[in-house]
């Protein structure tokens, strides 16, 4: 009787965790859908006005700076508009007659993934909280610094001026209609989601997340970010902030996080998310590790290191939360 009460209680407790796993799927992909579906279109529009090749004019003047040729700025252009395969596939098509060298590349290649997908990403850190001014400053203002430095630092050491050779090539044949590309692209992320959601209970269940914010918490708190932020953090981080957008607006909207935090987690994942796929994609352009991983890692940690101990921006952001 006693094993029986305990095997349906068991059984009672299984299916009531399910229902509520369920519901947080769905609310965190209609959450995500929200944002990205109009921020998808309004891409797209931009892109058939002329939205890109007018940015890639402004940029190409700015190139010389990080020692990459005018013609990179219709390709970083492209990456901060759509993402990165695209620009990946524009770059091959460019530097077909003319390639990089395995420093340049890198140099491109960290700024490819500090600024990208910024229509969605940006539209993502707004419903979190984060302003487009500071998105942008943070985004674009940190790609270029970034890809500054690391130019400085292979001029000044003669590192990687071998030719880059590219690993990936883009497959030939016809490619998706937009709309089917980007519907492929949405239920790719919903498998993705009910696959973090589900992994991030387990790991609950089991009591791993507890020790995930003890190990993570030391990183945070140099960076000025409350013990709150890890599950954000950790997500933006492996995932990125397209893929894990909607469980990062619910954190953030869930009223556990201070609008300090907010910020500093954001700006965070802006400069450094999705540090395994897109770290493993931009090396099959022939990148150096030290730029897109290490480079950036150790850029993202100054950066918002300083932001943390900034007295007006603590000011400013606390009389926002008031």
């Amino acid at each position: 009787m006693s094993a029986s009460h305990s095997g349906s209680s068991w059984f009672a407790r299984l299916k009531q965790e399910s229902v509520e796993l369920a519901k947080s799927i769905f609310k965190v992909y209609w959450t995500l859908i929200k944002v990205t579906v109009p921020a998808l279109v309004a891409v797209k529009l931009l892109d058939m006005a002329g939205g890109t090749q007018l940015l890639a004019w402004i940029l190409s003047p700015v190139m010389t700076l990080v020692g990459l040729p005018e013609s990179m700025g219709v390709v970083w252009s492209t990456v901060l508009l759509t993402n990165i395969y695209t620009g990946m596939a524009l770059l091959v098509d460019i530097t077909a007659q003319d390639p990089l060298t395995v420093a340049q590349v890198s140099v491109l290649g960290a700024m490819m993934l500090v600024g990208h997908a910024l229509p969605v990403e940006g539209a993502v850190a707004k419903s979190a909280g984060v302003s487009w001014r500071a998105t942008l400053a943070i985004r674009v203002g940190g790609g270029l610094a970034l890809g500054a430095l690391l130019h400085l630092f292979y001029s000044a050491t003669g590192l990687l001026q071998q030719p880059a050779h590219f690993l990936w090539r883009p497959a030939e044949g016809p490619a998706d209609m937009w709309l089917v590309a980007q519907i492929k692209t949405l239920i790719g992320i919903f498998f993705i989601i009910v696959i973090l959601l589900t992994f991030l209970r387990i790991l609950r269940w089991l009591g791993v997340e507890k020790w995930m914010h003890a190990l993570l918490f030391p990183v945070l708190r140099v960076l000025g970010i409350g013990r709150e932020a890890a599950n954000v953090t950790v997500i933006g981080v492996t995932l990125g902030l397209s893929f894990g957008a909607g469980l990062l607006i619910e954190e953030a909207r869930s009223g556990r996080l201070t609008r300090r935090d907010i910020f500093l987690t954001i700006g965070f994942l802006g400069l450094c998310h999705s540090l395994i796929e897109d770290t493993l994609v931009i090396m099959l352009l022939g990148a150096d590790m030290s730029a897109i991983l290490w480079g950036r890692l150790l850029f993202a940690l100054v950066v918002i290191g300083v932001l943390a101990r900034l007295p007006a921006l603590n000011r400013r952001l606390r009389e926002a939360a008031a």
